[in-house]
């Protein structure tokens, strides 16, 4: 059985990945520090609390577990905040995986997937997205995506460290199984929005109305959670079988706009859904939908979750329960 360290696995997508990981015949070793990720989403291998940047600890995992390959989430990852707070960014994004990456070099790691972004895109004329689209990060946190991107392939090129860089869209959905979902404190993601709104409010902001799209709303390429931690361990897989470093779009090839969203959740809740009309935010496009061609010729990747119905509908379930599980055990809700 091979061990890869999961570096950020106690997050939303690390968390359904160490999953998938462990269903495919591997060994997730989870190193989180617990700022954004939940304990309680790690339950599928080894943990141990921890910095990405303490490399004491990551050259003991690497020992302990003889790990093989590894898998990097661990960001911050608020594109807003990332504009007022660039420094944090800056620091724990690039200083600190930076060391992340000395360790496992210095720990006999070659292969490594690294969680990037369609933010490295910025605004395009053209929809879908090719990996070869020009590059315009628009915030500091897209910019140390795209940083961290370019320093790996020449880490590639110097040391021999094997990087796949997914570039991924919309990451909604919950686990089928109603193991795991999508849990941030503050939430930002347009879907658990949505469904939080339906429960309980407050009212949904839509940030611009007037999009040149059918119903003047932005359109968004949105990935089911679990096709995307598919994505992570072919990925891996095909670094740890003599595979060639890479970068890859994962997205489902189809744009939905803010308002079928919002009537896709009341459709699940049956009740209407409040919505509160606000001014656009800079450096929104109206359209981005990824090509995700590549992946699939390079690695066999196809979503199979990706349906709008799977995505609100895993999404809904998960949270709804959830929500009435914290209702239950602290007399609050959501």
């Amino acid at each position: 059985m091979r061990a890869v360290l999961v570096a950020g696995g106690a997050g939303f997508i690390g968390s359904h990945t160490a999953k998938v990981l462990r269903r495919s015949g591997m060994f997730p070793v989870v190193l989180d520090n617990l700022v954004t990720g939940n304990r309680w989403a790690a339950k599928f291998g080894a943990f141990a609390e921890g910095a990405i940047s303490d490399r004491a600890l990551v050259a003991r995992l690497i020992r302990e577990h003889a790990i093989q390959g590894a898998i990097l989430f661990a960001a911050h990852a608020y594109v807003g905040e990332s504009t007022h707070a660039p420094a944090k960014y800056y620091r724990n994004n690039i200083a600190q995986s930076l060391e992340f990456l000395e360790a496992l070099l210095e720990g006999g790691v070659r292969s490594l997937v690294f969680s990037s972004s369609c933010s490295i895109y910025g605004v395009q004329a053209q929809a879908p997205i090719a990996e070869d689209a020009p590059k315009n990060p628009l915030s500091p946190y897209a910019e140390t995506k795209l940083f961290l991107e370019n320093a790996l392939r020449w880490y590639e090129r110097a040391y021999g460290l094997h990087t796949v860089s997914l570039r991924y869209f919309n990451a909604a959905g919950a686990d089928p199984d109603g193991e795991l979902g999508e849990w941030h404190d503050p939430e930002t993601h347009l879907i658990p929005l949505a469904i939080g709104a339906a429960l309980s409010g407050p009212a949904l902001r839509i940030f611009g109305t007037d999009y040149p799209t059918p119903d003047g709303t932005a359109i968004r390429d949105y990935i089911h959670v679990t096709d995307l931690a598919d994505a992570h361990v072919r990925a891996l897989g095909h670094l740890l079988d003599g595979g060639r470093g890479a970068e890859f779009n994962c997205g489902a090839g189809v744009g939905h706009s803010v308002r079928e969203i919002v009537r896709k959740v009341e459709e699940f809740s049956g009740r209407p859904l409040p919505v509160e009309p606000a001014p656009r935010r800079e450096g929104d496009a109206a359209v981005l939908v990824a090509d995700s061609r590549k992946i699939h010729e390079a690695l066999g990747w196809t979503p199979r979750h990706s349906s709008l119905d799977e995505i609100v509908g895993t999404a809904w379930r998960w949270y709804s329960e959830f929500c009435a599980h914290r209702a239950d055990a602290a007399g609050s809700t959501c």
